[in-house]
């Protein structure tokens, strides 16, 4: 039996458990994933020492970037972003690799692409890590102009406080790159002045558990297209599955 999994933590929100138990039941696939649920990314080494016949991870938050330091390649995107959802597990010589690839740009970017309109092009990222490195790439990709927002001001990003009436009237695309308003934390959204979100507006949740945060749900109230992570996981999953079944290595 084929073994693939995810490591995270914490892993309650998580979609892809379901989402590949389905789809290896449907296509009738001898396989099987789980969830590894690690508190320190310094645990992945035990998983990869009881589990000899794994092939492949999804990676989730919070080791997206720093997960890059354990790997013995990345692909370039992965690079680039400084952050590695996928990673394939291939035995060369009797010995493990493992190669890091990232493939929520792809799933952004697809996802995103049939919800633009013609004056969309500048956009705020919410949040600095792993995810929001991925949306910005992509936003870069479709000629969009990013600006970074976090809680610190760091990483060239603005911080919240700094929102005001021009930045969100400039800025007609808003995406949450940060997880909050994830289940089970579902009254919570990020601090930015809803008041002056318009029709003009798209709202970009890459959460997708719940399926409508309070995020979107603002943004809907004031008129604003709004949409879920759920897409973007189904792109980057359907990726991830191919990458993991590609007689190619990086």
């Amino acid at each position: 039996m084929r073994k693939f999994g995810i490591i995270g933590f914490p892993l309650g929100h998580s979609f892809s458990k379901k989402y590949f138990s389905e789809k290896f039941e449907k296509e009738k696939i001898n396989a099987v994933y789980q969830n590894y649920e690690i508190s320190r990314l310094s645990d992945l080494q035990g998983i990869l020492d009881d589990e000899p016949g794994l092939e492949g991870l999804n990676v989730t938050l919070p080791y997206k970037k720093e997960v890059i330091a354990l790997l013995d390649n990345i692909d370039s995107l992965a690079a680039e972003t400084g952050a590695v959802n996928v990673i394939k597990i291939s035995v060369r010589e009797g010995s493990r690799f493992l190669s890091g690839y990232n493939t929520d740009i792809t799933g952004f970017r697809s996802s995103l692409r049939p919800l633009l309109k013609k004056g969309d092009k500048k956009a705020l990222v919410l949040g600095t890590g792993g995810a929001a490195l991925a949306a910005a790439r992509a936003l870069r990709d479709l000629d969009i102009k990013v600006t970074f927002v976090s809680r610190t001001g760091k990483f060239n990003s603005l911080e919240y406080g700094e929102l005001d009436r021009r930045l969100i009237l400039e800025n007609k695309i808003i995406v949450n790159a940060s997880p909050l308003g994830m289940y089970p934390e579902t009254d919570h959204c990020p601090d930015i002045p809803y008041e002056y979100i318009g029709e003009d507006h798209l709202l970009y949740d890459l959460v997708y558990n719940p399926a409508e945060t309070l995020f979107l749900k603002k943004g809907k109230e004031k008129g604003a297209r709004v949409s879920g992570g759920m897409e973007m996981l189904l792109a980057q999953a359907d990726e991830a599955w191919t990458i993991w079944n590609s007689g190619i290595f990086i």
